[in-house]
């Protein structure tokens, strides 16, 4: 019964933003970015290097206390998802900072409780899991584009809060983050797609059919938000319409609410190399890669 009355006080905890409509939300994406002015590569680069040394620090941090992270990106298509995930990982470890991207589900995973083939994902002590997309699918895609029906999506939507409540009990630090993208910019970033034959992998028939649904989507993130925006589990949006912006503004947020310090480390010095001890380079026919550049 007290876990009950715990529950129930701690899951109507609300942020104050969960009741924004959805033109408000969008509205503001792009309102940081504008009155900012662009942000030069070089104090890009200067301010990204400085949060990969942190990085660093939270992965030994991590690793030597056993700690355990799970970070939930979700947000429209082209809303930056997947460069704010490189930005944070181009530095360290894949063993310790793990990115999950699942496929669709296969037709054994469509007959399985719906978060059983999320479950597995989870990070054990010493792991910092990154969700490119999660279990909020049944929230977003699946709800707007009729991959599950209207009574799962509200069953999903009453359900997790429990869930994670569960993780974060068990000592997981869960942190959800929503990149919030404006129409305009979403367009500019979907027309690059087309156009960029390095981009064109992005480009699915699924993402031109979402990307009719702009207020589908919405409604569904309100609600999503109205649901499971708690206090042991809130959602932090990020505006993503500046891409750079966003990655720095993101990684320091996620800093700032993990309690990481640098653990000591010995002084590094390099050993001598053995002699050779007769050793010599063989005649080998090696066959050298070409060197064009």
């Amino acid at each position: 019964m007290k876990a009950s009355k715990k529950r129930s006080a701690r899951t109507g905890t609300k942020s104050k933003g969960t009741a924004r409509t959805a033109r408000a939300v969008a509205a503001d994406a792009g309102a940081s970015a504008a009155g900012a002015g662009k942000l030069k590569r070089k104090d890009y680069e200067k301010e990204l290097a400085k949060l990969h040394v942190e990085l660093v620090k939270l992965q030994r941090w991590v690793v030597a206390t056993g700690a355990k992270i799970c970070i939930v990106f979700e947000g429209r298509d082209g809303a930056g998802k997947g460069g704010t995930i490189k930005a944070i990982t181009e530095r360290v470890s894949p063993r310790v900072f793990r990115v999950v991207a699942l496929p669709a589900p296969t037709d054994r995973e469509k007959s399985q409780m719906y978060l059983q083939r999320y479950v597995p994902h989870l990070p054990a002590a010493g792991e910092i899991v990154i969700w490119d997309r999660s279990w909020y699918n049944r929230a977003g895609v699946e709800r707007v584009m009729g991959f599950c029906t209207e009574e799962q999506a509200r069953g999903f939507l009453q359900a997790v809060p429990l869930v994670e409540e569960a993780m974060v009990e068990s000592g997981i630090m869960l942190l959800k983050y929503w990149l919030e993208v404006s129409p305009e910019e979403q367009t500019r970033r979907l027309k690059a797609r087309i156009e960029d034959g390095r981009k064109l992998w992005k480009l699915s028939g699924m993402d031109l059919k979402s990307y009719s649904r702009w207020y589908d989507y919405s409604r569904a993130r309100d609600e999503m938000f109205a649901a499971t925006d708690t206090g042991f589990a809130p959602w932090y949006v990020v505006r993503s319409d500046d891409k750079k912006r966003a990655r720095l503004n993101m990684i320091t947020h996620l800093l700032s609410r993990i309690p990481y310090q640098e653990p000591p480390r010995a002084r590094v010095k390099l050993p001598k190399r053995q002699k050779p001890h007769g050793y010599r380079e063989p005649r080998y026919p090696f066959k050298y890669v070409e060197e064009r550049f």
